[in-house]
């Protein structure tokens, strides 16, 4: 059965409904064989929906579902005017109607407005705006008192690769993790001639901001907002591909094989305009939210837009170009807001990383990324706030409580897991479609496993370590869960305790007596191939049990819980203040050997030479910097064609050094000194690389996939991530402060282990200091020319995925520094 979702006035769009079992929420109501919220729809005739709108049902008509103030009914289709109101509307019996807000699930009135004045016109601060040239992409930022934007404008270079690299107009919102796309093409069909770009109008800079005050057609109350700016075509173009409504449908086309949902591109509607110009506009699947962009030659040019075929024609010139939607706005922290008092001065020293450090930051969560990722990520989210914590903002309606606070309304109450990823506005409301539910309810995806470990290691550095968080303990656990993720009515403090348990729980069997196996490490999900930050296809070399989960984080956590249950968390398990710390021990102690890789010299010569050979990318083996046997840490364990140990040399030891302090005196030594080594090594024999420490090395694997599937285009490749080079600097630092303890490790009185790790320190440093422009963006890479390591965007490869220009975890150079006493 096919049950009509109908969007409003008149234009429909029908989704394939198909039978499920009754969902476990149980206002959930039957309508046909769709289900839905008696607050948010109306059924008509058993199996036909129609919106509630500011409290108020709307009608059917035919296929379609009207306003009878806008529209009216004769014979199954509207007519305008209306002529019989309600009077003329088809029959149809609706069900029980309660008043709506018209709001999105989880959003309020109070949050329509990044500045809480939503009715103001006129914003009375300055706009925060930026711009970033990351050729061929140009970012620019555009915030005030009503929006945040972000602006990417792509243009094919000489050099691009142009099966890569196309002209694109992009336009990405926090709010609802929404945007607008554009792809062009050139008319004269050749490729890399067109080029696009944005022109300075009055101002100094070249966005503006839009607010238009809902009016009486609004269907949402809210204003309209945005962005304005004149962009400039250098020949005439083709609007080839348009998308409108969320950024991960956004994602889905630019990331993977071109993907195009249909009831989201068929809803696109083409108007001409006056002057000469264009609008494509999309009514979200909440039928009340619109997302509009529109096109008009500016003034001077004499070129008019032709509408053919669902494209746009626009001949060579300049073009006002507008982008808007009428969706709740989130609460911008400003940089002021976002630091703390004593980091007041970085606003001033770092200009650029603090105003991007404000674009990602919110009252109620930290977005992941720019553009790509504006929303929460929980591990982003945690890995940041453990980084920045010594900058960022305490208190009430600070940075870090919005990072805790995100967690935990976001917790599966269920288990105890963290939600990786949330799922908001209209992706939310197309996937409760897909899974025949009529809803704008958010969700979370909670198929990674690391995330679980952060948030206790997160709460004792503010609940225990901090005095305004030892302050805000009692007050802030005691609130209870609001938004819309299923944990309504539960306190903080036991959605907290939901999570200890499970951390308890999955870590008990490692722990007992002879429980030190393999088969008692933690693994992934079993229907999941990914579960920790290298969350790509060969990210861990499809291995199931990963390294940095269980030597680091699972020790870290509980050492946590045991160090919040000694400070009163946790009252029903009081136990937990020893029980935990002496599993932690158990797994600081027996999990290395798991994933140790030793190669003996003369093997690791050969394999070297062999990879640098089979890779082809033409640099030197460096083979005969090899003098010793060659000792690393696999990324995982049971990988990819029965592979025991995935044998691929990392970056992973970064968590061990800056989330455990080792008891073990013989093996902390070993480890911190086979991570200076490899530190030190230059890639292909280690991790150093002159245009940044790299994440992967597989010259060890002794398999031609090793090289085939960890290159300098895969995404947890051969490649540069700026926040681990931050965890490793800080963990490094961290292990070498405790050379002035009272009883400080072994390995400080060993001069050559001591020398070692205090050398790959100040390398470290200098290879981030030397990549200082990049160290902000989420993940660079590189090409070999003319006998040297160059920097290149990992978008600009063949097979890459785009990369943010912003990353929120790699703005930790804010907080991770340089200790000059180490030189």
């Amino acid at each position: 059965m096919r049950v009509p979702f109908l969007v409003l006035p008149i234009l429909c769009v029908v989704v394939g409904v198909y039978s499920a079992p009754p969902p476990a929420n149980p206002n959930l109501k039957p309508c046909g064989d769709a289900y839905y919220l008696s607050s948010q729809y109306t059924c008509y005739n058993g199996d036909f929906l129609c919106p509630v709108l500011n409290g108020e049902a709307t009608l059917r008509c035919g296929l379609a579902c009207y306003r009878p103030e806008m529209y009216g009914c004769v014979n199954g289709e509207l007519v305008y005017p209306p002529t019989g109101g309600a009077a003329a509307s088809s029959p149809g019996s609706p069900g029980s109607v309660t008043a709506s807000s018209g709001l999105p699930a989880g959003s309020s009135a109070s949050n329509s407005s990044s500045s809480g004045t939503a009715a103001a016109a006129v914003c009375t601060e300055t706009p925060t705006t930026q711009h970033l040239s990351d050729p061929p992409y140009e970012n620019y930022f555009y915030s005030d008192c009503h929006s945040s934007n972000q602006v990417v404008v792509t243009s094919p270079l000489p050099a691009s690769n142009l099966s890569v690299i196309g002209p694109r107009l992009l336009v990405a919102w926090p709010a609802g993790n929404s945007g607008v796309l554009a792809y062009f093409s050139p008319q004269n069909g050749v490729n890399g001639s067109l080029g696009i770009q944005l022109v300075n109008g009055t101002a100094n800079q070249p966005l503006s901001g839009v607010y238009t005050p809902a009016n009486g057609s609004s269907l949402t109350g809210n204003p309209r907002v945005g962005i304005s700016t004149l962009v400039k075509f250098n020949s005439s173009a083709y609007l080839t591909v348009p998308i409108l409504g969320s950024v991960r449908t956004m994602r889905d086309f630019t990331e993977g094989p071109s993907i195009l949902v249909p009831i989201v591109q068929d809803a696109i509607v083409f108007s001409p305009t006056s002057g000469g110009g264009a609008m494509l506009s999309r009514l979200w699947f909440d039928n009340i939210t619109t997302s509009e962009m529109s096109f008009v030659p500016a003034s001077g040019s004499s070129g008019k837009i032709t509408i053919n075929n669902r494209t746009l024609e626009l001949p060579a010139g300049t073009y006002n170009f507008t982008a808007t939607f009428d969706y709740p706005q989130l609460h911008q922290l400003s940089a002021p807001e976002v630091l703390n008092q004593q980091s007041q001065g970085l606003i001033k020293q770092y200009p650029d990383q603090t105003t991007s450090l404000s674009f990602l930051s919110y009252s109620q969560k930290l977005l992941a990324g720019a553009w790509r990722f504006l929303t929460y990520f929980g591990r982003d989210s945690m890995i940041s706030v453990l980084l920045l914590q010594p900058v960022l903002s305490e208190g009430e309606g600070s940075a870090v409580e919005a990072v805790i606070s995100a967690v935990l309304e976001r917790l599966n109450r269920t288990d105890g897991s963290v939600c990786h990823e949330e799922t908001i506005g209209d992706y939310a409301t197309y996937l409760n479609l897909e899974r025949n539910i009529t809803s704008t309810a958010p969700g979370c995806t909670y198929q990674m496993i690391d995330t679980d470990f952060y948030l206790s290691p997160v709460m004792v550095n503010y609940f225990v370590n901090s005095a305004i968080g030892r302050s805000r303990r009692d007050a802030f656990l005691a609130s209870t869960s609001t938004q819309d993720f299923g944990n309504q009515g539960l306190s903080y403090a036991e959605l907290a305790l939901i999570n200890a348990e499970k951390i308890i729980n999955t870590s008990a069997a490692f722990a007992q007596p002879g429980g030190q196996t393999q088969a008692n490490l933690i693994h992934l999900k079993a229907d999941q191939i990914v579960g920790e930050w290298r969350d790509s296809t060969y990210g861990i070399g499809g291995g199931r049990i990963p390294y940095d989960v269980n030597t680091a984080l699972v020790p870290a956590a509980l050492r946590a819980i045991a160090t919040l249950s000694a400070a009163g968390f946790y009252p029903s398990h009081p136990e937990w203040n020893t029980s935990a710390a002496e599993y932690a021990q158990v797994w600081e102690d027996n999990t290395l050997h798991f994933f140790q890789v030793t190669v003996p010299l003369s093997e690791a010569q050969t394999l070297v030479t062999n990879y640098t050979s089979a890779a082809g990318y033409g640099f030197p083996s460096h083979a005969a910097n090899i003098t010793s046997d060659v000792v690393y840490h696999g990324l995982s364990l049971m990988g990819n064609d029965n592979q025991p140990i995935v044998k691929v040399m990392n970056s992973d030891d970064c968590f061990r050094h800056f989330l455990v302090n080792s008891t073990n005196q013989t093996q902390l030594t070993a480890f911190v000194n086979q991570t200076a080594n490899n530190i030190l090594q230059p890639f292909p024999v280690g991790l150093s690389n002159p245009v940044g420490l790299l994440v992967a090395n597989p010259a060890y694997g002794g398999d031609a996939v090793y090289a085939t599937n960890w290159t300098n285009s895969a995404y947890h490749g051969t490649v540069v991530w700026g926040w681990p080079m931050a965890m490793m600097a800080a963990g490094l630092q961290r292990q070498l402060g405790r050379c002035a303890d009272s009883f400080p490790p072994d390995f400080c009185a060993d001069s050559i282990v001591h020398g070692n790790v205090l050398a790959a320190y100040n390398h470290l440093w200098d290879i981030i200091e030397a990549n200082a422009p990049d160290l902000s963006t989420e993940v660079w890479s590189w090409l070999f020319q003319d006998g040297k390591f160059v920097v290149e965007p990992l978008g600009a490869l063949p097979g890459a995925t785009e990369s943010d220009i912003r990353q929120l975890w790699s703005l930790t150079y804010l907080a991770v520094m340089r200790d000059s006493n180490l030189r």
